[in-house]
């Protein structure tokens, strides 16, 4: 292909064919439960590039996500493909020092979060930009093996001036696109609704890009609301978005999603989300907030037990499937 044009963006984590191969060799069908702070310490190594599963504030690896901020990891690359709360909490602990950008620092119609906004504004982080569906191809890509992907998105826009696209011409057609390169993350945190012990996982509704960013990522570590019996994946094996050969560990965390929504489980808890909001307006306040909440607690079923616990947790439970207050709940 003829090569016309690049954006200026840099390319933060070039595909390397090879490499990825290499990455998918360990993945065996074997148990591999572990610990949330086990499975950060071995696979989120500072530097590292990062990706998270999950849309917006729905279905997020909150747990893992704490974690990787209380034990300090820095100079992540991390990619901003729809990432609200997820971004927040990463922003928390300034863990990373470049993003690909897609979808960052607003929480829907919540509003924006003013110290997300504030440390890219820092100079503290490099930036590139992608739009949403160029940044899920670039796993889309890498997941076949690909070092790029045609698309006619981001041409004629600022928003392919600041990525790291280039325009091609087809060889076969003459027709102009715009090439997207390959992203395989060192590691992508997801969580999900079920899992067998070997990694072989089911999610509810919305997959968003995780089947692809599983298979794009070097390493996969994966929270779930509950572990299953291999038994009820192979009875549905269908529904078995994310196979045992993308996933290096597997962590039973119920309600690991919190304060984000988890369909058909629980709802997201706006009151905390405001919460976020509210206490980033002030310094002082914020920074007491994240040691109160993340760096002072011992793990995440301590930040539950801060947010309300079991009783809360019900109460989100119940406002997900609509259940009347009168009922008991």
């Amino acid at each position: 292909m003829e090569k016309m044009l690049s954006g200026q963006g840099e390319n933060f984590l070039p595909f390397n064919l090879t490499e990825h191969r290499k990455s998918l060799q360990n993945k065996r069908y074997e148990n591999k439960v572990t610990t949330v702070k086990e499975a950060v310490s071995k696979y989120v190594t500072s530097g590292s590039y990062l990706a998270t599963g999950g849309f917006g504030c729905n279905r997020i690896a909150s747990a893992l996500l704490h974690e990787i901020v209380r034990q300090g990891k820095k100079n992540l690359g991390f990619s901003g493909h729809t990432t609200t709360h997820d971004f927040q909490i990463l922003v928390a602990g300034e863990c990373f020092d470049r993003c690909d950008a897609a979808y960052i620092v607003g929480l829907e119609a919540r509003g924006l979060s003013k110290m997300a906004r504030k440390y890219i504004e820092s100079g503290k982080v490099k930036t590139t930009e992608w739009s949403n569906a160029s940044l899920a191809w670039r796993y889309k890509a890498a997941a076949m093996g690909l070092s790029f992907i045609p698309s006619k998105v981001m041409l004629g826009t600022d928003t392919f001036k600041y990525s790291a696209a280039k325009v091609v011409t087809c060889p076969f057609t003459g027709e102009t696109y715009s090439a997207i390169p390959a992203l395989s993350p060192d590691v992508a945190v997801i969580h999900v609704h079920k899992a067998d012990v070997y990694g072989n996982c089911v999610i509810e509704g919305l997959n968003n890009s995780d089947t692809d960013l599983a298979k794009a990522s070097k390493h996969v570590i994966v929270t779930t609301e509950r572990i299953v019996d291999n038994e009820e994946i192979r009875r549905s094996p269908w529904k078995t978005a994310i196979p045992y050969w993308s996933v290096d560990a597997v962590i039973p965390v119920p309600y690991g999603s919190f304060p984000g929504n988890m369909e058909g489980e629980y709802f997201s808890d706006e009151k905390h989300l405001q919460m976020w909001l509210d206490v980033e307006q002030d310094e002082k306040s914020y920074r007491e907030f994240v040691k109160k909440y993340i760096l002072d607690t011992e793990d995440f079923y301590e930040y539950l037990e801060l947010c309300g616990g079991i009783k809360r947790m019900n109460e989100l439970r119940a406002e997900e499937l609509m259940i009347s207050s009168k009922k008991g709940i």
